[in-house]
């Protein structure tokens, strides 16, 4: 942890020990009603929930999990082969109320405090653009966070993600089930598939997402899994 990134630390009693190396970042929303109520519950032993940082709506950084530890965020989750994602992650809570208490844009303060944090981690930890990802990412059946209103272009302008690339065609597999493959191949659990096809969605085309494949998204993962086999997508 680089201290000179953090405002403080509150202890929180919901981690244990880590089975796997950090490789991954997975970004969160609270979807509860403030902060505050957001760390009481991650404080408390009863809830059984954690993250390594929170970072509330002026931008306060608060400590609760150290980095060398498992924290308790992701849930039952995937991604690309990991199924202990919380062993192999680490986790940031972004306060927001949540598609359940009002849904709305991350605040300039906040994404401030958020970008240099999150570069931190990564550098570190050499953690790929391609790992820094949505809760909704790895458990499209149960989560949504942080949402179609986080800027996930903004951090990949930055390096801090992979980018939304443009789709240069419509791309239309020929059924389904080879859409579906594919979207395994990139690294999401597919078992829901249309959970996972609105997870692609609300990530990579915030503006429209209906969990129906079409060719817009195709072209999309297309040009994702070209740039992850020519090894621009690390």
């Amino acid at each position: 942890m680089n201290r000179w990134l953090v405002n403080r630390i509150v202890e929180s009693p919901n981690w244990n020990e880590r089975k796997l190396p950090v490789s991954m970042v997975v970004l969160h929303y609270t979807g509860m009603k403030s902060a505050e109520e957001a760390l009481q519950r991650m404080c408390d032993p009863a809830a059984e929930v954690s993250a390594h940082y929170l970072i509330d709506e002026e931008g306060i950084v608060t400590s609760l999990v150290p980095e060398e530890k498992r924290a308790w965020h992701a849930g039952q989750s995937y991604w690309r082969g990991i199924t202990d994602v919380n062993s192999a992650s680490v986790g940031i809570e972004l306060a927001n109320p949540g598609h359940e208490f009002g849904y709305r844009p991350f605040p300039e303060p906040q994404m401030d405090a958020l970008l240099p944090l999150l570069a931190d981690i990564m550098d570190r930890h050499d953690i790929p653009r391609a790992n820094v990802v949505a809760h909704s990412d790895i458990a499209p059946a149960r989560k949504q966070d942080p949402g179609e209103y986080f800027d996930w272009h903004r951090l990949g302008e930055l390096g801090l993600a992979l980018d939304i690339p443009a789709a240069k065609m419509n791309l239309f597999y020929d059924n389904p089930g080879a859409f579906y493959l594919a979207l395994e191949r990139f690294g999401y659990d597919i078992a829901d598939g249309r959970a996972a096809v609105r997870a692609f969605q609300r990530r990579w085309r915030p503006m429209f997402i209906d969990g129906e494949i079409d060719g817009e998204i195709g072209g999309i993962l297309f040009e994702l899994l070209l740039e992850r086999d020519t090894g621009r997508a690390r």
